[in-house]
């Protein structure tokens, strides 16, 4: 999400992780458009009316590197002209300001439902399957309930499965705050993802990697 007010970013954090979506948030465009181009995300919410890079120019520099990236303009511009232009540059939908939180979350999953192939929406390692459209998590056909952030962290190890990953990595990918090291946030969640992907399997998948950080193995180290 690329939005410069603090307080609807705020807002849309908030309503967005409550549905269990991993967001991340930049409040200028230089920023933003670092971060959508250095990560894979899913989609992206972009406000037009940003300091440093506006919004506009960040929409078809996105455009030139990743072509099926979703991205939904986000903005208090009312003109035809605007709706146009920013279509035209390559945006997948254009959302007016004021807006309708429920509306917005409609169109987000619409825009996911599209642009994931059923190969991209649905990551599996082992017998450990995870929806990203559906947010839904099973193990050997059992359904496994997630919070918003397990979630989060649980795709961000498969999508990574067999990669070691410090954790910085993954505190700055799940949480978007830099490393501290004196938190023991990731060992925490970390805990609660083994209780619920990895107790009562013969295989466990998600192992502790001495002086490094955490692994999602292939199906069992050893």
């Amino acid at each position: 999400m690329v939005e410069d007010d603090v307080a609807l970013a705020s807002f849309l954090r908030k309503g967005l992780e409550a549905e269990q979506y991993a967001v991340d948030a930049a409040n200028d465009g230089e920023q933003g458009c670092s971060m959508a181009i250095g990560v894979e995300y899913d989609l992206v919410i972009l406000d037009l009316n940003l300091p440093g890079l506006d919004g506009l120019s960040l929409l078809k520099s996105l455009r030139q590197r990743k072509p099926n990236l979703p991205v939904i303009v986000l903005t208090a511009r009312t003109r035809v002209d605007d709706r146009v232009q920013c279509l035209d540059s390559g945006a997948d939908d254009y959302v007016m300001k004021p807006f309708s939180f429920l509306e917005l979350s409609a169109r987000i999953r619409t825009l996911l439902r599209r642009s994931h192939l059923p190969s991209e929406s649905i990551l599996k390692v082992h017998d450990l399957n995870l929806d990203r459209v559906e947010r839904r998590v099973e193990r050997a056909g059992r359904q496994i309930e997630l919070t918003s952030k397990e979630f989060a962290l649980l795709e961000y190890l498969m999508r990574n499965a067999g990669r070691r990953l410090t954790r910085a990595m993954i505190i700055e990918h799940v949480w978007n705050l830099t490393f501290d090291s004196t938190t023991n946030i990731v060992d925490v969640y970390v805990n609660y993802l083994r209780r619920k992907v990895d107790d009562g399997f013969p295989i466990p998948l998600i192992h502790t990697v001495r002086g490094v950080g955490y692994q999602l193995s292939l199906g069992g180290m050893g």
